[in-house]
């Protein structure tokens, strides 16, 4: 009787054990991502930093695997954000190698999600498509909870934005307004006026525009939301040439760039390239000029200075998190060697596993090489989209990849101009005249006499191809 008894308890204190780790699991969960995400969107970084860094910590003595990949999930997004993909990935790996072993769905959900957004930035859209249809059958397979309809909210979004990429435009509407009901802070509506904005249908994109704008600017709210209504309120009017209201518009844009720009680093080159069509349409020629330059200089740098600090802090964030994963294999280390006096056959399992993360860490390497060899691959595709929207940094990013066929060029004939550069370098690039005419927005005639006088100017015989020309040089 007494076994019984004490078999019932022991059942009992077990079961309100699990129950409270699950508890505060679940607490932890909710108060990571809710903050986590109110500091991204506010453009926080310190704040970002530092709650991670924290929640990392505690984690750790709740000895709860999954929370630190969440810490990984989140700086992983900061670094997307932020352009810095190789620390993106390495982080993403972290965050992967400890869900692989998880059963919490909407942990993976959450991974898959914003993994999908890393591969869209490195313009692979079908991976990004696939990681998010899986992040979609993790949060169905999900319980309820608190943060089932956030993590749903992302998801349907990505979904909208994959879906315009593919040209699937009625499911990626279908998908906005699917989002539009789990938000109310007005980024949706931002997105599905973005995508009405692009298609040209100037009512709507002003009706979901002044959603968006009202309610991302109620109380002077200066975040991440209100950035982008901001920005693509000062397109709509730009493109309709309302360019008074533009111009408030993409200056508030630009100050709340300045609070957010620690997050939101890649927003600051789209608006002063707005303002300067703005001021090139308006007349100012000094204005157009100096946001020409800021431009420019903002697509350079992509804040190198930044990218410095954001590089020191994660470094400093994977030394603690390698220092933790270091005594854990030290514990294990311990713990296999004493087993071994009287286990051999457990030591030959521990042995096994030595092998296989050995044969995991050289896949992982061969994996960050070819991550490196895709990124290089992305520059022509970036330079050809350039050259497509006639963008002023076209020829700037053409030199940097073929230096020496500017060289050259120059070398024949030292007189040439810029008009000119960008002309042979779109012919290097196999541009029809006719892609040239009108990218450029000139007439077909015109592109004729141009390649006319080019090859007067570099020498080429009438009957050389002059795309053959180009090809021969380096």
């Amino acid at each position: 009787m007494m076994r019984i008894v004490l078999s019932v308890l022991l059942f009992v204190l077990v079961s309100c054990h699990s129950h409270t780790k699950k508890e505060a699991e679940k607490k932890f969960d909710t108060g990571l991502l809710k903050q986590n995400e109110k500091f991204r969107l506010g453009g926080e970084y310190d704040s970002l930093i530092n709650l991670n860094k924290r929640y990392y910590k505690q984690a750790d003595q709740m000895n709860y695997e999954d929370g630190k990949a969440l810490c990984y999930i989140n700086l992983a997004e900061l670094n997307i954000s932020l352009e810095n993909f190789q620390k993106s990935q390495i982080l993403f790996d972290n965050a992967k190698e400890i869900l692989d072993d998880s059963e919490d769905n909407l942990h993976k959900a959450r991974f898959y999600n914003v993994y999908g957004r890393f591969n869209i930035e490195l313009r692979r859209l079908d991976k990004a498509f696939q990681y998010n249809n899986e992040a979609m059958s993790f949060i169905k397979k999900s319980d309820n909870s608190e943060l089932k309809n956030d993590i749903l909210f992302s998801i349907y979004l990505r979904q909208a934005i994959y879906l315009i990429q593919k040209k699937e435009y009625e499911k990626a509407l279908e998908y906005f307004h699917k989002a539009k009901k789990l938000d109310d802070t007005g980024l949706a509506d931002c997105a599905i006026s973005d995508y009405v904005y692009m298609h040209k249908d100037k009512d709507s994109a002003y009706k979901y525009i002044t959603i968006a704008y009202n309610k991302a600017n109620i109380g002077g709210k200066e975040d991440g939301i209100a950035l982008y209504a901001n920005t693509i309120m000062g397109e709509y009017f730009l493109n309709y040439k309302q360019y008074d209201k533009a111009e408030i518009a993409l200056n508030k844009a630009l100050k709340i760039n300045e609070k957010t720009k620690r997050i939101y680093a890649y927003y600051a080159k789209y608006i002063y390239n707005d303002l300067r069509v703005l001021y090139e349409r308006t007349g100012d020629k000094e204005k157009a000029y100096l946001y020409l330059k800021a431009y420019t200089d903002a697509f350079y740098k992509t804040n190198t200075s930044l990218l410095a600090t954001i590089n020191q802090d994660m470094e400093s964030f994977i030394a603690v998190t390698q220092k933790d994963a270091n005594h854990h294999k030290s514990k294990i280390y311990w713990i296999v060697s004493l087993s071994c006096i009287g286990l051999v056959l457990l030591g030959l399992y521990a042995w096994r596993i030595i092998i296989a993360l050995r044969k995991r860490k050289k896949i992982l390497a061969i994996e960050a090489e070819n991550l490196k060899i895709r990124m290089n691959d992305n520059k022509q595709e970036e330079i050809i989209d350039l050259g497509k929207r006639n963008d002023p940094e076209f020829l700037n990013r053409f030199k940097e990849t073929y230096p020496e066929f500017i060289a050259q060029l120059l070398t024949i004939s030292p007189n040439l101009e810029n008009s000119e550069l960008i002309f042979c370098a779109m012919l290097k690039l196999h541009f029809t005249s006719k892609e040239i005419a009108n990218y450029t927005m000139v007439q077909h005639r015109s592109i004729q006499q141009k390649k006319y006088r080019i090859r007067k100017k570099l020498n080429i015989p009438g009957e050389t191809d002059i795309y053959h020309f180009f090809d021969t040089l380096k």
